[in-house]
This record gives structure tokens, sequence and C-alpha cells, in this order.
């Protein structure tokens, strides 16, 4: 089952870095729940692979290139905890002040969590 887990979260970030909403969806659980924490802050959470699915799909036009890469790996049970480094290049201005142009780069962890051999919950922190 752990090696099932890797591969669906090594597919789900591929798919992510091709900017391919279909594939990220191919392992979640219809009631997958998402949460993006930046700092201690709840800033986007999703219920339900609709919901997802549509977040996933406007989050496209804010970047030109994105890239997660995978730096660590750790599996506790159904829970697997990924480091990642991420890299985006931004395709609009955002409201923070960054602009087109600019370039995203930071560290984070994402929680896989599965259930009836899906993923039924990821959080991404940075």
């Amino acid at each position: 089952m752990e090696q099932e887990q890797k591969q669906m979260i090594s597919d789900y970030v591929a798919a992510y870095n091709a900017f391919d909403v279909d594939g990220m969806l191919t392992h979640l659980h219809q009631e997958i729940r998402f949460q993006n924490i930046s700092g201690d802050e709840v800033n986007l959470a999703t219920e339900g692979i609709r919901e997802f699915a549509a977040q996933a799909e406007s989050a496209k036009a804010y970047f030109k290139e994105r890239r997660q890469s995978i730096t660590a790996l750790s599996v506790e049970g159904d829970k697997v905890t990924i480091d990642i480094d991420y890299f985006g290049l931004l395709a609009i201005d955002l409201p923070n002040g960054m602009k087109a142009g600019d370039t995203l780069e930071l560290q984070g962890q994402s929680v896989f969590e599965f259930s009836e051999g899906k993923i039924v919950s990821i959080t991404d922190r940075s």
C-alpha cells in the first residue's frame, strides 16, 4: 500500500506541474478535502471533488510556469507527508503586489491522507 500511496502522490505532483487538472483528479476521493495554509492562516479550503477541480482549473491562470519538487517523503499509516521546493512564474498581477513575470519560490509541506485507496485530504503548508 505504501508504494501505491507514493505513486499516487508522484502522479498528482506531475499532473500539477503539467497544469493537468484531470490528471490531478485521478487519485482523489469524491469527498476530497483541501486546505492551503500560509503561516498559521487557512487562505483556501475546498470540500469535494467538484470544488477542488474548479479551484485547480482557475489557479492555472495565475502561473506561466509552476513546479513542485519533492525533497523528502515520510509515511505514517494512511498519512504521507512530503517536503517540497516550489517555483512559480506569475502570469498575472496579484493583490499582494506581486506582478506578472515575478517568480515565487518557497519551501513547503503537503500532507496527503488516504481512505478507500484514494487521496481523501490534502493540506499544503508554506
